[in-house]
């Protein structure tokens, strides 16, 4: 090889190895993480909001990823694309663990990946970050019970079935209704559930407040009836069409999530509570653990905490302790000074 052909090998090889890196960084030469969600609602604008403060305190770059729709195959075109840009690492809350662990393996293979929100244990992934939807169902069948302590009508609405948090959520209603595991409707203790089955929409906002109307249709005039919202927006939705038919006040209400609208009806008496998860520390963590396994190199510290549970809290109009766990329940207003403070608002 010649004096020059060996100087125009060792300049391209010099070239090649400064690019390796380069799909795993920006401009800039920050290492690149995502957080995909499962759907495009508010909810996750404060879990956006805990990944920017995250990636800003790891100096890494962040990419946040809403599908439009809650579907599977949408979010999986993200994953896709998000391991073509070179990710070093991916935070997802699964839409459909079951049919998407294939996927999700494949993408675990390939970058540094976990769940948050909502898990998929067998898919390979580093671990899990999110709440104990389980307990935080049977709180919210804590707060039905003394929403109406005599009995009555529950009709359960939720996004989707699918995912894992939904159906945790629901039989842990469902088992604290009837005081007993693996409780199934339409008798839960002295409750009726409506349609044997929790009602859901596909993660459609308008789905859902079409599905509330007909509920209070078909429940006509009885009088003890109780909605419960399992997901941000179906509260709001459903206290909607109980205002529609002139029911605000009478028809109980019970949300989860800290929706500004839920938040508000709380205030007001027209909800009667609603337990909130940690959104801005799903976002927060999530960075925060892909960053530092980026950097290090090392994945054994995730690996070893499989599933972060971040605790729930319920949101009353009133402070007030929880009369089995004895944990404090937050007043509305301090809560959403708190929430505004987090949010710079």
């Amino acid at each position: 090889m010649t004096l020059s052909r060996r100087a125009l090998f060792l300049l391209a090889a010099a070239s090649a190895l400064t690019l390796l890196p380069s799909c795993n960084r920006d401009s800039s030469g920050k290492i690149k993480i995502a957080v995909v969600t499962n759907n495009p609602e508010d909810f996750w604008t404060i879990c956006e909001k805990g990944a920017k403060d995250a990636a800003e305190k790891q100096g890494v770059e962040l990419i946040f990823r809403r599908p439009d729709k809650a579907e599977a195959g949408i979010q999986l075109n993200i994953l896709n694309e998000l391991v073509a840009k070179g990710v070093k690492g991916i935070a997802v809350s699964v839409i459909d663990p079951e049919n998407q662990t294939p996927d999700l393996k494949r993408i675990a293979g390939q970058t540094n990946l976990i769940t948050m929100d909502n898990d998929a244990k067998d898919s390979d992934r580093l671990c899990y970050i999110g709440t104990d939807n389980y307990e935080a169902g049977k709180a919210v069948g804590r707060l039905i019970k003394e929403a109406m302590p005599n009995g009555g009508t529950v009709a359960v609405f939720v996004g989707q079935i699918t995912p894992i948090n939904a159906r945790l959520r629901v039989q842990g209603v469902f088992d604290e209704l009837a005081g007993q595991k693996d409780a199934k409707g339409p008798k839960l203790g002295k409750y009726e559930l409506y349609r044997n089955e929790a009602i859901t929409d596909n993660g459609q906002r308008a789905t859902c407040l079409d599905n509330a109307k007909d509920a209070l249709a078909q429940l006509g005039g009885k009088e003890n009836v109780c909605m419960v919202g399992l997901w941000a927006y179906n509260a709001p939705a459903i206290l909607e069409a109980v205002k529609s038919k002139n029911l605000a006040g009478k028809v109980k209400i019970v949300s989860f999530d800290e929706d500004a609208a839920t938040l508000s009806a709380i205030e007001a008496g027209e909800i009667y509570a609603t337990v909130v998860q940690d959104p801005y520390n799903f976002g927060y963590k999530s960075v925060e653990v892909l960053a530092e396994a980026a950097k290090s190199g090392d994945k054994s510290s995730l690996s070893k905490e499989p599933v972060r549970n971040i605790m729930y809290r319920v949101v009353m109009k009133d402070a007030a302790k929880d009369p089995v766990t004895g944990a404090d329940r937050l007043a509305v207003v301090p809560f959403r000074a708190e929430l505004n403070r987090l949010m710079g608002r």
